[in-house]
């Protein structure tokens, strides 16, 4: 792996950095981790993009700077990547590193969540929920929890529980809040809080 990577194959200088970032058979070091996902993101990998983004908006092995964070996110996105199309989607909705902007964070939540990924799922539902960035459609919202939750989100169960309490997108059906409310207690998940 090691010579791979040093010959300039992405996806070994990729693994040979999480081997570094995880401390796989070597201590932890975030500092060789960051170069060896560097060379790879270089080349285009975009899992290595993702992973500097994270690396940059947490500050492993990097100093912490979300603006380059998001600029690494947004590379890795444009090639496809649901999970930083999903970290996009809460950079524009938290504001870190880019200026807040809903009608973005929407449209980056919903590239992630066509691809199945259950995060963006359950954030497209809270954004059509509260009206951020889209009208408000409780119905909607409904349905892209449903989507989530039925892949195990916790906070998709507890969100869709809570629709089904209130009657939100949905008949008030308590028997099956309490079914959603279970399964995401069943995860440790008793409250959002």
């Amino acid at each position: 792996m090691a010579d791979n990577a040093e010959q300039g194959n992405s996806r070994s200088q990729s693994d040979l950095a999480e081997t570094y970032r995880l401390g796989r058979s070597a201590s932890v070091d975030y500092k060789k981790a960051f170069e060896c996902y560097l060379k790879a993101a270089e080349q285009g990998s975009k899992e290595a993009q993702c992973c500097l983004g994270w690396m940059y908006y947490y500050g492993d092995g990097v100093e912490k700077d979300n603006q380059k964070a998001f600029e690494w996110f947004k590379k890795a996105a444009e090639q496809g990547s649901k999970e930083a199309q999903c970290c996009l989607g809460w950079m524009y909705y938290y504001g870190d590193g880019v200026e807040k902007d809903n009608q973005k964070a929407f449209e980056w939540f919903k590239k992630a969540a066509m691809q199945g990924d259950k995060d963006a799922q359950n954030s497209l539902g809270f954004m059509y929920s509260r009206g951020f960035g889209v009208e408000q459609n409780s119905k909607k919202a409904v349905e892209w929890y449903l989507k989530s939750a039925e892949q195990g989100k916790a906070y998709a169960q507890l969100n869709l529980g809570e629709m089904y309490c209130t009657g939100c997108g949905v008949e008030v059906d308590y028997s099956e809040a309490a079914i959603w409310f279970k399964k995401a207690a069943e995860q440790g998940r008793l409250s959002k809080n």
